[in-house]
């Protein structure tokens, strides 16, 4: 096993289902202390367990270059989607099968943590300043987590140049696509009250379900836009549509759905909340809309030639800079620095029996480490 794995198989070893806290980060605490970083954690949130404000642990770790260098972040977190039934062997007890590590965790993402700090241990001090960013609620809420991160570090005076997340964006080998973007995310809440009556007497009852589903249908032909140069058009969907009417002979109260908005740069989430808002009330119905996170794009430029350089230098790979996929805490640390996402093949994200390769563990190890270094070189 070499050492990027043994990093990894110890934090896959430590439990740590969304929200994380604890012993995954005193793991990862005690593989940062040996290669001269100062660390603070601290909990934020005081609600109860399996609430939204349930405690969520974060670590911030620096190991100071000399005066006046850059500074790179690694970001990343240490909390795991629940791990499920059905797996072949315990989801927190890794395992090697054949070239394979088995564990909840492997691919998404501490296998990429595991990478980034074997990649610091072959990144000498003078370099620069190198830090790491990471949270035990990526998977969850995400309100106690990066968010929290970045309120220390600038109460600390703690200003990356660029960072790297190392999210599994590698989809069918070791890297062959990044990130250099996301698009946002806005969940709404839709909700058209009536009251409730005999079928056979619609005159003493008011049916909120056609206006519902006027209002539904207005949403769903909504054309959002064409796409842009680097994002997907953006989509509205339909996830939810909820009655729970039990009776054949009753008009029900009250009708509930949910939409979610995926959304490029073209739109803020508060502009897509003000018009989901004004087709809900011209319908009768009310909104409450929730916004997960604003697009982003980092520009291709000299940081994605970086890691472009660095793919290619260790697998033959240039990679593809793509805005594909779902969100990230990159949606937050967007606002600290430029950021980027590279990391892991993530066939196996959110799977039973996820798994990395041995050897991809390895190399992301040392593209990591080429990256780091020819950040902190640039002047």
């Amino acid at each position: 096993m070499n050492q990027t794995a043994e990093l990894a198989n110890r934090l896959i070893a430590a439990p740590s289902v969304t929200p994380a806290t604890g012993l995954v980060f005193d793991e990862f605490e005690a593989m940062l202390a040996p290669l001269g970083f100062d660390v603070h954690r601290f909990t934020r949130g005081d609600g109860e367990p399996g609430s939204e404000e349930a405690p969520v642990e974060n670590l911030f770790a620096i190991r100071h270059g000399p005066a006046g260098s850059r500074h790179f972040a690694f970001a990343g977190h240490l909390d795991v989607v629940p791990p499920g039934e059905g797996w072949t062997s315990a989801p927190f007890a890794p395992e090697i099968r054949g070239e394979l590590l088995h564990g909840r965790g492997a691919v998404d993402m501490k296998g990429a943590i595991a990478a980034m700090v074997s990649a610091v241990a072959h990144v000498p001090q003078d370099a620069g300043t190198i830090s790491f960013i990471i949270t035990g609620d990526e998977e969850g809420p995400a309100l106690h987590g990066t968010r929290a991160l970045i309120d220390y570090m600038r109460e600390a005076g703690h200003q990356p140049d660029l960072c790297l997340v190392g999210e599994p964006t590698s989809v069918h080998r070791l890297g062959d696509m990044m990130k250099i973007g996301r698009r946002g995310s806005l969940n709404v809440w839709l909700e058209v009250d009536g009251a409730q009556g005999h079928v056979a007497y619609p005159h003493n009852a008011d049916n909120p379900l056609p206006r519902m589903v006027a209002m539904l249908s207005e949403l769903n032909a909504l054309h959002l836009d064409d796409g842009t140069e680097w994002f997907q058009p953006s989509n509205l969907e339909i996830t939810d549509i909820e009655v729970g009417n039990p009776a054949t002979n009753v008009i029900p109260a009250k009708a509930k759905a949910r939409i979610s908005i995926r959304f490029n740069d073209l739109h803020s989430g508060a502009s897509l909340a003000r018009q989901v808002v004004e087709i809900a009330e011209r319908h009768g119905g009310k909104a409450r809309p929730v916004i997960s996170g604003e697009p982003f794009l980092t520009p291709p430029g000299e940081f994605s030639r970086i890691i472009a350089k660095a793919v290619e230098a260790e697998t033959g790979l240039v990679p593809e800079a793509s805005t594909s996929g779902g969100t990230s805490d990159a949606r937050f640390l967007r606002a600290v620095c430029p950021v980027i996402e590279f990391g892991l093949c993530n066939a196996t994200m959110h799977k039973r029996d996820e798994a990395v390769a041995l050897a991809d563990l390895d190399t992301l190890s040392r593209i990591y480490a080429r990256i780091a270094t020819a950040v902190l070189a640039q002047r």
